[in-house]
């Protein structure tokens, strides 16, 4: 059996500033780098044409080119990671496992049971901080816990922070790769994917955006955001470098990027945010749930045109303007007291930039039930905010062609009433 160490790429699709990757080619041992098409989460996809399915694909065949320049190549497996690497230790003599620390509630569970079935044959898997500048645990109040509101936690983060501190992970010993004729990667459709006709953000951070983030990033008509949370979120791009970027150029944009490791932070200390509100009271809330008010919320068909208008950009690119998911979500949750996990789920489905912490962390705070959310009695009124960030109705009209036509539909509900309704609804849950 041939010796090897194991690089498992996840959630950390580049060589460059791969801190993993740079650890296990430190190591003056093969190193045999692998990527599993997970079917855990794969096969829970109903869309087999997911935009995000395709770009892992193609970012990992770029992986696949670049490591034949080594004469090496990547080892992909579509399959249950437990199971792949029980396969693995009947074809390699495994001598250890590096891989980047993920820490939402699944890719724990995972990591444990990989770790067990290496642990029986005394393989370490080594992890390590990657997608964070920041880990759980790190930034903690005078008790010890962590930080339940964000600007205490935003106020450590900073006074922590230190680019001059931040290593370069930069691959210097490509030596070590274990040399190997190309290995064959797995098509989308032997996967049973297919193409998507989504187009994908680049990955350049626009320097001339995150300087004047602040100034244009809450007006969805103008090229104001950077469009990276795909990057980020699958790892083409590393945060230590983004952020040093940011808090050279905007502070607002860095900000951001705090909120980020803020929702990660909460998920990490309680995985029942899942499924439950942070705030435990407000489970008692008795959603409407009215389903087909929920299509037409799905559709961008409510009668309110910023709301309809989100909607549609998200159903036709993959993406939402940040500051209209907020409008959106208020929406749903407040006006419409439809329940903030379905909304959730459909954001999951929807989204290239789909990332469980900050998906969570988003919707809670829209329906007021997260750590540091908006009160319950604050309800965006959806014409103010179009007045306010959509004044000449040019993302409006980009999307609503029918705009000012009878074939725009009728408001599905009256602000006025809405409002109170959610106010009266939420008062009546919490007093209980």
């Amino acid at each position: 059996m041939q010796k090897v160490s194991i690089f498992w790429f996840r959630r950390d699709l580049r060589f460059d500033d791969n801190h993993g990757f740079y650890q296990a080619l430190k190591q003056n041992e093969n190193v045999l780098p692998l990527f599993i098409f997970d079917r855990n989460i794969l096969d829970k996809l109903e869309n087999k044409q997911d935009a995000r399915v395709e770009f892992i694909h193609e970012q990992v065949c770029k992986l696949h080119q670049k490591l034949g320049d080594h004469s090496s190549s990547i080892l992909v497996r579509y399959g249950d990671p437990e199971a792949v690497f029980k396969e693995l230790l009947d074809t390699y003599k495994i001598l250890s496992v590096f891989t980047n620390r993920d820490y939402e509630p699944y890719a724990k569970s995972r990591d444990e049971k990989v770790a067990r079935v290496l642990n029986q044959q005394d393989i370490p898997l080594r992890l390590f901080k990657d997608q964070l500048i920041f880990e759980p645990g790190e930034i903690l109040n005078g008790s010890g816990e962590f930080y339940k509101v964000f600007t205490p936690f935003s106020r450590v983060w900073l006074s922590k922070f230190d680019p001059s501190n931040l290593e370069d992970f930069k691959p210097m010993h490509w030596k070590n790769l274990m040399q190997s004729s190309p290995f064959e990667i797995p098509s989308l459709k032997e996967m049973g994917f297919a193409k998507s006709d989504i187009t994908i953000p680049s990955k350049t951070a626009d320097e001339e955006i995150i300087a004047h983030y602040s100034e244009t990033r809450d007006f969805p008509a103008k090229n104001g955001t950077s469009r990276l949370g795909i990057h980020l979120r699958f790892g083409t791009i590393s945060i230590r470098k983004l952020a040093i970027k940011a808090a050279a150029l905007n502070t607002t944009f860095l900000n951001e990027l705090i909120w980020r490791e803020f929702y990660m932070m909460i998920l990490a200390f309680n995985p029942q945010v899942v499924d439950h509100a942070f705030k435990p009271a407000y489970d008692r809330i008795p959603w409407r749930n009215n389903e087909e008010e929920f299509a037409a919320w799905c559709k961008g068909k409510t009668g309110y045109p910023i709301v309809d208008a989100g909607m549609r950009e998200l159903n036709a690119t993959g993406y939402m303007h940040n500051r209209v998911r907020m409008v959106v979500a208020s929406f749903l949750t407040k006006h419409l007291l439809i329940d903030w996990r379905w909304g959730e789920a459909y954001f999951a489905e929807k989204l290239l930039d789909y990332e469980l912490a900050s998906n969570n962390g988003g919707w809670q705070w829209a329906a007021g039930t997260g750590t540091d959310a908006q009160p319950y009695f604050r309800v965006f009124n959806p014409a103010s905010q179009q007045e306010k960030f959509d004044k000449n109705w040019k993302y409006i009209k980009k999307w609503i062609p029918e705009i000012n036509s009878d074939k725009y539909p009728k408001p599905v509900v009256d602000h006025k009433f809405a409002r109170q309704r959610a106010i009266d609804t939420y008062k009546t849950a919490l007093n209980q």
